[in-house]
């Protein structure tokens, strides 16, 4: 029988590992289990890896690299914002319904990166990928339903993560389908009220792409009157 590479005994042996920690926590993850998965015998685990600590923190990397979408657009031109985030979100939630493992698995590792020396890194590397790709899923939503948002987009996306983590959580841990359901009714009405309907003809031109945010118009700053920005002039007034 021809000698596996070692790059596909790497991969079965990742492949391997994250199902064995889906199933039974990182704690039950021993080389032994790993390899028995991987349909492999134990002697061949070191001519891919030097300890289970090397694999562990591969897993962790492979699996941030590998995360592609927080919320997938799905709908656009003719749907409020509201619509189109609750839509994406129950198409998340349905990702986590239709494999809850593998969920399970994410959590853990995150857990494990953060509790090893060495590997905090990768759980904030992790969370930093997760908060780019909600930006994104933001950005385009926004552009599809003609929103403008009202605060930076790095800042809103957190809360994306915010809420599609602790809907995910509670929902692994309680299998609440409904509770689930208001959650994320309510994600998408909270996200929704950080926008505004876009007025202006020219998105590129008035609205500052790293934040998401568009500048105060020249008729906002005329509609302040000089009165109404000096509190020392309002406090003269009452007084007289």
């Amino acid at each position: 029988m021809a000698r596996m590479p070692v790059a596909e005994r790497r991969s079965r042996l990742l492949a391997a590992a994250f199902d064995v920690i889906a199933r039974h926590g990182v704690a039950g993850a021993t080389t032994r289990a790993v390899v028995e998965a991987a349909g492999m015998k134990l002697a061949s685990f070191h001519y891919a890896f030097a300890s289970r600590e090397e694999l562990l923190a591969e897993l962790v990397a492979e699996v941030v690299d590998s995360q592609q979408v927080v919320l997938e657009v799905t709908s656009g031109s003719g749907s409020s914002l509201e619509t189109v985030l609750e839509l994406g979100l129950r198409s998340y939630f349905a990702q986590v319904r239709a494999d809850p493992l593998r969920e399970r698995a994410m959590f853990e590792l995150t857990q494990y990166s953060i509790r090893t020396p060495g590997m905090r890194e990768l759980a904030a590397k992790q969370y930093e990928r997760y908060r780019s790709l909600a930006a994104e899923s933001l950005a385009e939503a926004a552009q599809r339903t003609g929103a403008v948002w009202q605060r930076p987009l790095p800042d809103l996306a957190a809360d994306l993560v915010v809420f599609t983590d602790g809907i995910t959580l509670a929902w692994l841990a309680d299998g609440d389908d409904e509770r689930a359901d208001r959650s994320i009714r309510f994600a998408a009405r909270a996200l929704a009220a950080e926008a505004v309907p876009n007025t202006d003809t020219d998105t590129d031109t008035d609205t500052d792409t790293d934040t998401g945010i568009r500048p105060p118009t020249a008729e906002h700053h005329e509609s302040r009157s000089p009165e109404s920005r000096s509190p020392e002039r309002t406090r003269d007034d009452h007084r007289a």
